[in-house]
């Protein structure tokens, strides 16, 4: 996700490190790197022009080039205005109806994900409470309504499929339903369009007037070049968008170009898709984002994650049990097992400050040692498991066939696993305990 922008950026911020106080030609030589990583990510030219004009007018002054610490501003700078490009610090959420039920039209071009985006955000708000009801109103695409209704379905959501072929009349079908039935929201999938289609986008803001929604929400795809820029702003045109989805932020896409949608619009970004579980969308926050792509990490994200996959119960026994010193191979497969709930290595790698760069971090080799360490320990018994001084000479070779690996992988598991309950041992302890941990393993430090 932004690999190439995220990589370019952090080197410019690499190169002022340590140079004291900066001169204007050092800050305009960082400036013209800065916007030729902006360009060369696909951001479009008019918003790499405007967002270098208002970093260069906040950071020409002498608080930059006297500032102790003169790199750090001009990423304070360039952060501030990479924020308020995607749409500002206060991302509003979905907007609701004054009266039930809401309607959200999804609107795009053709394969940018409207479909699979209807039935992701259609899981997000019933897992916050609301009732949605999904609707295709696709028949310009063979079994367009026919694949919302599976992947709908799928998701445990209530998707509308009237007898109808005509796009105004399905449209008003689902309207009778949800508020017959008491959906609070109604998710309209509409058909891929080009916004040089005249018929096409005529019936698209016909749809909106009927509907009155409450969002009209343009979905993006990351993958797409500089027709993003054009169509997004046709569309805004056209039927007036109120936020963006970006969708395959996952691939190894620039996403410049559709990034540039927001600014080019002046409508934020407000979801993006990240894989393709029905659970890969998550709210977009500019902050969390460029924070990310400069290699600040993203914190907040990362306890928010960890929040949805790591039950209560199950933490607060694990802290008994470090306090108890009873931590074993079971809890620590556990942990293995939450650590690969959170996603991706690499995304969890990136949202830790510092961790953004992962250029030359073999993380193919981590995910294959998580996989490798739980086979492992899935080859044991449960003594085994509890009481892990019993596994001898000949249970190290059972383990090693039964999970597929040799006995050195099986004794490299139990040394790092003895040196993890050391440290689970300290931190029950507490800080003194820890310190004399700490002298006499430097290797965990």
């Amino acid at each position: 996700m932004f690999e190439t922008l995220s990589e370019r950026l952090q080197a410019v911020f690499r190169s002022l490190r340590g140079q004291g106080l900066l001169s204007e030609a050092q800050v305009e030589a960082a400036f013209r790197e800065v916007r030729l990583a902006l360009l060369e990510a696909d951001v479009h030219f008019r918003v790499v022009k405007q967002l270098l004009e208002r970093v260069r007018a906040r950071a020409s002054g002498q608080e930059i080039l006297k500032s102790l610490n003169p790199d750090q501003a001009v990423l304070r700078v360039v952060r501030d205005e990479m924020v308020e490009l995607l749409g500002g610090d206060d991302v509003p959420g979905i907007q609701t109806a004054s009266r039930p039920p809401s309607v959200v039209l999804l609107a795009g071009l053709q394969g940018s994900g409207k479909t699979t985006t209807a039935a992701k955000l259609g899981r997000w708000l019933a897992d916050r409470g609301s009732h949605p009801l999904l609707v295709s109103t696709d028949v310009q695409r063979p079994a367009a309504r026919e694949q919302l209704r599976t992947i709908g379905t799928r998701a445990g959501l209530k998707v509308h499929h009237p007898d109808e072929s005509d796009a105004p009349a399905i449209l008003r079908s689902a309207l009778a339903e949800a508020g017959a039935v008491g959906h609070d929201v109604v998710l309209v999938d509409t058909a891929g369009r080009l916004h040089i289609d005249d018929a096409l986008m005529e019936e698209l803001a016909g749809l909106r007037d009927a509907a009155e929604p409450s969002e009209v929400l343009y979905v993006a795809d990351a993958l797409t070049g500089q027709d993003a820029v054009r169509s997004a702003e046709e569309f805004h045109r056209r039927i007036g968008i109120t936020g963006i989805v970006l969708t395959k932020l996952d691939g190894d896409s620039r996403g410049g170009a559709a990034l540039s949608a927001a600014a080019v619009t002046g409508r934020p970004v407000k979801f993006a898709g990240l894989g393709e579980t029905i659970e890969a969308l998550e709210p977009f926050e500019p902050a969390r984002m460029v924070s990310r792509i400069l290699g600040l990490g993203d914190v907040l994200g990362l306890i928010a994650r960890a929040e949805e996959t790591v039950e209560k119960e199950q933490a607060e026994e694990l802290v008994r049990k470090i306090r108890r010193s009873e931590f074993s191979l079971e809890d620590y497969r556990d942990q293995m097992r939450q650590l690969r709930k959170l996603g991706p290595l690499d995304q969890v790698l990136s949202m830790m400050p510092g961790m953004g760069s992962l250029k030359g971090v073999d993380v193919e080799r981590g995910e294959e040692e998580l996989r490798r360490s739980i086979a492992i320990i899935d080859s044991m018994t449960v003594k085994e498991r509890l009481e892990p001084s019993v596994i001898n000479g000949s249970r190290r070779k059972r383990i090693a066939r039964g999970s597929g690996n040799t006995v050195q992988d099986v004794n490299r598991l139990l040394r790092q696993f003895a040196q993890t309950r050391k440290l689970m041992k300290g931190l029950g302890a507490g800080p003194k305990a820890m310190k004399r941990l700490a002298a006499r393993m430097p290797q965990l430090r």
